[in-house]
C-alpha cells in the first residue's frame, strides 16, 4: 500500500472510530435521558399518591382528552378531587381551571353526581366537590354540608397552586374558578357568587325561592337580593316544568338583569341527567360553558352565542339568554 493509500486508510480508521465513540456517547446519553426520565416521572407519581388518601377510576375517566380519576387528598379531606389522572401535562403551557361543586339535598358527599363530575375533569378541569369520597359500594352519604366549603374548596385550591411541595404546584388556574351547584348545591353557589375570585357561576336545577327558605331549615336563607350580588356570567340549568326548581330558577332568570345569564331547560324533571353514562346532556351543555368561560373556547362558546345560539340545534333543549351576543 503506497503511502497516500495508506494515509487515507488510517484517517478514515480514525473517523470511523471517532463515529462510534460519538455514537456510543449519544445511546448512553440518551438512556440516562431515559432513566432520568422515568425515575423523576416516579418520583412526581409517588408525591401525588402519597397526598392522596384514595382513589379510583368513575366509569371509564371520562370522554375528554384527560381520562380522570376520583380522589381524596389528604390536606382536603372533607372534599372530593376530580382530576385528570396525569396532572404532568399541566403547567406553563396549559391550567387547570377550578371547579367548585354543591351537591344536590346539600349532601355531605357528591355520591349523586359522580359520573357528571368525572366527565367535566376529563376535559382538563380540577374539580374539588364538597363532601367525603363515595364508597365503592354505593352507599348513600347524607350528612349535611355548608356553603363555606365552597369556599374551602377555591382557598385549598389556591393554596395548592402556591405550595412548592405539592403536586399541584404552578399547575392550576387561580384565575378561573367556576362555582357550581345542583338543586340545594344550587342556592349554595348563589350565596358565595359574590367571591371575587369566581369567574362564572352555574346553577343546576336551583332557583331562590319566593319566601326566603321556603320553610326548609337545611337550605341557603337567601332572597331574591342575593342575585344584584352575580357579578360573572352565569348560567342556569333546568329540568323543564317538571322539575320543583323550575319556577325558582326561572324567576331567577328574570331578575337577573346585570350580567350575561343563559338558561337552559331540558325536560327530564328535578333529578338532571347526571347519573348517566358520562352525565348524559347536563354534562355536554356544562361542560361546554366551562370550556368557554374558563378556557376561552370560542367553539364551545357557539353553543351559547348567536341567534339563534347553537343549543338551539339539539332538539332536547329549550333556552333563554340576554346581555350576551
Amino acid at each position: 500500500m503506497n503511502s497516500c493509500l495508506k494515509y487515507k486508510y488510517n484517517l478514515s480508521m480514525k473517523l470511523l472510530c471517532i463515529c462510534i465513540l460519538i455514537i456510543a456517547q449519544i445511546r448512553h446519553m440518551k438512556k440516562t435521558i431515559y432513566i432520568v426520565f422515568a425515575l423523576t416521572t416516579f418520583v412526581f407519581s409517588s408525591t401525588l399518591q402519597a397526598q392522596e388518601v384514595a382513589s379510583r377510576i368513575v366509569e371509564d375517566g371520562g370522554t375528554g382528552k384527560y381520562s380522570a380519576v376520583m380522589t381524596t387528598q389528604a390536606s382536603l379531606p372533607t372534599h372530593t378531587v376530580f382530576r385528570p389522572k396525569d396532572i404532568s401535562k399541566f403547567g406553563k403551557g396549559e391550567k387547570l381551571p377550578v371547579i367548585a361543586w354543591g351537591n344536590g339535598a346539600c349532601f355531605n358527599s357528591p355520591w349523586e353526581h359522580v359520573n357528571f363530575l368525572s366527565e367535566v375533569a376529563s376535559h382538563g378541569f380540577l374539580v374539588i366537590a364538597i363532601g367525603v369520597m363515595p364508597k365503592e359500594s354505593g352507599e348513600q352519604v347524607k350528612d349535611r354540608s355548608k356553603s363555606t366549603q365552597l369556599v374551602d374548596a377555591i382557598d385549598w385550591a389556591i393554596a395548592q397552586n402556591n405550595d412548592k411541595n405539592s403536586p399541584f404546584y404552578q399547575k392550576i388556574d387561580v384565575k378561573k374558578i367556576a362555582v357550581s351547584g345542583m338543586s340545594c348545591g344550587g342556592l349554595q353557589t348563589l350565596e358565595v357568587s359574590s367571591d371575587p375570585r369566581v369567574s362564572t357561576v352555574v346553577v343546576c336545577n336551583s332557583g331562590i325561592f319566593k319566601t326566603p327558605g321556603n320553610g326548609i331549615s337545611n337550605m341557603p336563607n337567601l332572597t331574591k337580593e342575593n342575585l344584584k350580588k352575580i357579578h360573572t356570567p352565569t348560567l342556569y340549568l333546568l329540568g323543564g316544568e317538571k322539575d320543583i326548581a323550575y319556577a325558582n330558577g326561572m324567576d331567577d332568570y328574570s331578575q337577573i338583569n346585570h350580567v350575561p345569564v343563559f338558561v337552559a331547560n331540558m325536560d327530564v324533571g328535578h333529578g338532571g341527567t347526571y347519573a348517566q353514562p358520562h352525565g348524559g346532556e347536563f354534562a355536554k351543555v356544562a361542560t361546554a360553558w366551562y370550556k368557554w368561560q374558563l378556557l376561552g373556547d370560542k367553539q364551545a362558546g357557539k353553543l351559547f352565542t348567536g341567534e339563534p345560539a347553537g343549543l338551539a340545534a339539539n332538539t332536547n333543549w329549550k333556552y333563554e339568554k340576554k346581555n350576551m351576543p
